[in-house]
């Protein structure tokens, strides 16, 4: 595979049929586009408003995004501790462009039912998490099942117990007609926005493969409609600069029951509009913005769709936990009374947002490939076995013992080294770094095992980082 450039893509890269038809876009602006992918990308990160741990003073803002800033340079994320906790998310600036289209067309004051259909490998999930109601329930579905993995880590370390996260295409998702208030397509697509940050894109374009996916996003906006409550708000972007993704599609929605909705951008940001008929679009150009292609729509929906009633059958692929088992599990929550607790087939142990449950039980009978409530732990015999993701959870008790540890006690943690303290502990314990937690560990006579899951372990070399 290439590696990241450094200094940029190199212009003799370029498909040429990709320069005619940026040329015809862009007019006068190409050579200043062509310039601008020969430069270095920008790095940009978004904070986790619920894990502040990082030092922005120095930092500049993205313009679009509260909780974006742009890094003066690249840093190895990987043997960032706070990174690991779910501090933040790495994410291009001008996909952030996401909570400004949510902060003009989603009303944040009141609980909603919202739909990521292309998830992976979560950014905008992320971002969606963030910026909703803590009532509200968010579906992570991707379609691809190789992706789901990092999908659900990613999640996992962002620690939010009101988000779903599900595999299947969009077509299988019928039962769930109606259902949603906001549903978000980042569809896969060509890819050109993103030259000079993956240079394999680069090699996959052509104009065949434009056409190809404009084709399949069609097919998922059409199967994304239907799921949509009468009202509800689609929201369409690709990272791509062509008509034939963007605005076609555009159109496509307008001639399927959806109006557009305009955002109302400040001028200084740079933000080119994209208009067919009424509808208008947003494209992100970098030569103009500190960031990278994309492209953003708002649409509601006017069309009718019939809307599922939710079920409260009996018949689930899990249990209520007993009284006592549940007086067990409680201990581990700041606020307990907030869920109720269940156990899968598999023996997890999971929490469901009180507020959320009729609507949680409704999906474990609707959705079959998903990854269901926040998974907090086993019972192994009476005693209670805590999860990772339990750990990284915003819900975990805030008096739980824990150690603070070092940046290079930390990434010795994520080694999944067993570390040793001048003093004894017992029993289990959060590892700490800079007040967030890393996970578990637990004190067994004069020695601390390391619990962290063997998948999230690193495997680089930490000396010259510590």
């Amino acid at each position: 595979m290439n590696t990241l450039p450094k200094t940029g893509l190199p212009k003799d890269q370029l498909p040429l049929a990709f320069q005619h038809q940026m040329q015809t876009l862009l007019g006068d602006e190409f050579p200043a586009f062509e310039a601008a992918l020969g430069m270095p990308a920008p790095v940009s990160i978004r904070l986790n408003p619920r894990k502040p741990a990082v030092d922005t003073t120095e930092l500049e803002r993205v313009p679009w995004c509260a909780d974006g800033f742009y890094l003066p340079q690249r840093p190895n994320f990987t043997l960032d501790p706070l990174f690991q906790a779910g501090a933040y998310y790495v994410q291009e600036a001008s996909s952030m462009l996401l909570a400004e289209a949510l902060r003009q067309s989603v009303r944040s004051d009141r609980a909603l039912r919202v739909l990521d259909l292309c998830a992976a490998p979560g950014g905008k999930s992320t971002l969606l998490a963030s910026a909703l109601h803590p009532d509200s329930l968010l579906i992570c579905n991707e379609v691809i099942r190789s992706r789901v993995s990092v999908l659900r880590e990613n999640i996992e370390k962002w620690g939010y117990p009101n988000v779903v996260v599900s595999n299947h295409d969009p077509e299988d998702l019928g039962k769930l007609s109606g259902f949603f208030d906001v549903v978000l397509v980042d569809a896969p697509c060509s890819g050109e926005g993103l030259f000079r940050k993956d240079p394999d894109a680069v090699g996959e374009w052509s104009v065949d493969s434009v056409q190809l996916c404009s084709a399949r996003q069609k097919r998922i906006l059409a199967a994304a409609a239907p799921l949509l409550d009468q009202g509800g708000i689609l929201i369409y972007s690709t990272c791509t600069y062509n008509d034939a993704e963007n605005v076609d599609n555009m159109q496509y929605l307008v001639d399927n029951g959806f109006d557009s909705r305009p955002l109302v951008l400040p001028a200084e940001w740079n933000i080119v509009e994209k208009h067919v008929g009424d509808a208008v679009g947003y494209q992100c150009y970098p030569h103009r913005v500190r960031g990278e292609g994309f492209f953003i729509s708002v649409f509601r929906k006017t069309a009718f769709s019939p809307t599922v009633r939710l079920d409260a059958r009996t018949f689930r692929s899990i249990r209520a936990l007993r009284p006592r088992e549940t007086a067990s599990a409680s201990q581990w929550l700041q606020h307990p009374a907030d869920f109720s607790f269940w156990e899968k087939p598999n023996g997890d142990v999971m929490i469901l947002p009180k507020a959320l449950e009729k609507q949680f039980l409704f999906l474990d009978v609707a959705v079959h490939n998903k990854g269901f409530g926040l998974e907090i732990g086993q019972f192994k015999g009476t005693d209670f076995i805590p999860s990772h993701a339990l750990a990284l959870s915003t819900v975990v008790h805030a008096d739980r013992p824990a150690i603070e540890l070092s940046k290079e006690e930390a990434l010795r943690y994520f080694k999944k080294e067993n570390l040793v303290f001048d003093r004894l502990v017992k029993g289990w314990l959060l590892a700490r770094y800079k007040g967030l937690n890393l996970g578990w560990m637990k004190g067994v006579g004069n020695r601390v095992n390391n619990y962290l899951p063997k998948d999230w372990r690193i495997r680089m070399e930490i000396k010259e980082y510590a």
